[in-house]
């Protein structure tokens, strides 16, 4: 609580004070609150020493015309400038601040209440839950030196997701975050498909990634060495259910995601990559699918005036056409290899000049070794004639086991003699869950495969929820091959599961 009065803050508690409202702040924006409201004017010169992330709110009290905000005054949503000497414009501006809601609006008529009674740790009126947001502070009272640079981060961020409203739910509840957490924040909005993904191969200089969008957003950025943070914007976000804690509330889903990402703690994702005749690879985080179950779900949307009952009515419609509904495809594959040992992430220091000179001249002076070749050993294939109502490919990022010791892929085929109830009431459970495999289909595990489709195969592939034309593909397992941020709780629970 502070004790100053109104306009009267001394200038020796001038920083105690920035940084306790900055802390504040930044904890009342985790929980979908509102603006934050100065009791007085302040004043001052930033950047005494270090850089704490008061300072930021230390820049953003000056306006365009240099004015102090006066009492009672909210802080601007974006300062036209001043302060924030050695913080680049995208730390300097927060960007705007959610609006009030509940307590926080009532608190800005009483801006002499102590910050406790003016909802800053209160509850998150309107938003139907309480968001947990006690680590926010933490962040905020961080101090950075002002002769380390600032982390870089890229936002791709996908407006068209969740039916057009990514954008506001980003600029209300992420984007406030990322940019009070001491980062250097630079939004890149995508305005087509491929997108980040040719942006993302001209990108040097950044340290991390973060995807605000969907399961499509993510596949483009499939391929990256950065590590990856995911906000979880889009109508399917698989990933989500892996990475963060179950939420019914998407504004407490969102910000526990951005949190996360600034905690640091990452874990290794697989990647198949999928390669047809003629096309360049593309690369599935999540799998692929192929069959009658993804060709219905994918028409649920144009039967949305049937409202619940659109799901049943596509399936349903769909056995009308066609029955019963089969696949026909040749199958060879090549079984689970051994995980190597991962590799340490800190790379060993560079050996002084004069052992670079002595292998250097040992290597030049001794007599070259004679290469014996070595057969390479004949892969086992394995090959299969599939008839089946749906054909899948799954990674194990859904059930992550950090401690495993085989990589693979499940396969999962499906058997071709259900009845239409069966079909409808399945459906149902794939629009939620894809890849699940019911009880009677085929189970396989594999680190590679290559899929044969006879020509005018029907259908189209389903990979990572987009859609793509079915053609004979080849798909090869790439383990561990990006790190995603995480939750530590999902981590943690993670290693439990396994040790158990």
């Amino acid at each position: 609580m502070l004790d100053a009065a109104p306009g009267q803050v001394q200038a020796g508690d001038e920083e105690t004070f920035l940084l306790r409202k900055s802390s504040q702040a930044l904890g009342r924006v985790a929980q979908g609150g509102g603006g934050v409201t100065v009791p007085g004017g302040v004043s001052g010169e930033a950047g005494r020493g270090a850089w704490g992330h008061g300072d930021i709110f230390r820049a953003s009290l000056r306006g365009s015309a240099g004015r102090n905000a006066g009492p009672g005054e909210p802080f601007p949503a974006e300062p036209g400038g001043g302060g924030g000497r050695g913080l680049s414009a995208a730390s300097r501006r927060p960007g705007p601040l959610p609006r009030r809601h509940g307590r926080a609006r009532r608190a800005a008529a009483h801006p002499q209440a102590p910050l406790e009674e003016n909802g800053a740790g209160g509850r998150a009126a309107g938003l139907g839950g309480e968001l947990d947001a006690r680590p926010a502070p933490v962040f905020g009272n961080q101090l950075i030196p002002s002769s380390m640079p600032l982390k870089k981060a890229t936002v791709f961020l996908n407006p068209a997701a969740c039916k057009g409203k990514a954008r506001n739910l980003f600029e209300k509840n992420a984007a406030p975050i990322l940019h009070l957490s001491g980062l250097d924040v630079t939004v890149v909005k995508t305005d087509y498909e491929g997108q980040a993904k040719k942006l993302l191969e001209l990108m040097e200089n950044t340290d991390l990634i973060i995807i605000a969008g969907g399961d499509g957003t993510v596949q483009e950025a499939a391929f990256s060495k950065i590590p990856i943070g995911f906000i979880p914007l889009g109508k399917t976000c698989t990933l989500s259910h892996t990475l963060y804690p179950e939420s019914m509330n998407q504004v407490q889903h969102i910000t526990n995601a951005t949190l996360a990402i600034l905690k640091g703690e990452t874990v290794p994702l697989d990647v198949l990559q999928i390669k047809g005749e003629k096309e360049q690879p593309v690369f599935a985080v999540t799998g692929l699918r192929w069959g009658s179950y993804r060709d219905a779900g994918a028409k649920a949307s144009k039967y949305w005036y049937l409202g619940p009952l659109k799901t049943k009515a596509a399936h349903f419609f769909s056995t009308l056409k066609e029955w019963p509904q089969k696949r026909q495809a040749d199958l060879m594959y090549l079984g689970p290899t051994e995980r190597p040992p991962e590799e340490p992430e800190e790379k060993p220091s560079r050996p002084p000049l004069y052992v670079r000179l002595y292998r250097r001249l040992r290597l030049y002076w001794s007599p070259p070794r004679k290469e014996i070749p070595q057969e390479a050993a004949p892969e086992d294939w394995e090959e299969l004639k599939l008839s089946t109502i749906e054909f899948s490919i799954a990674t194990q990022n859904r059930q992550l086991d950090l401690t495993r010791t085989e990589d693979f892929m499940d396969i999962c085929i499906e058997a071709d003699t259900v009845s239409k109830g069966q079909f409808m009431n399945r459906g149902s459970q794939k629009m939620r869950d894809p890849h699940t495999c019911p009880e009677g289909s085929q189970c396989i595990q594999a680190s590679r495969c290559i899929l044969q489709l006879p020509e005018g195969a029907e259908g189209s592939f389903g990979i990572d929820n987009e859609e793509y034309e079915a053609m004979p593909v080849e798909v090869k397992l790439l383990p561990r091959k990006l790190r995603f941020f995480c939750d530590p709780r999902m981590r943690e629970q993670m290693l439990r599961a396994a040790v158990q």
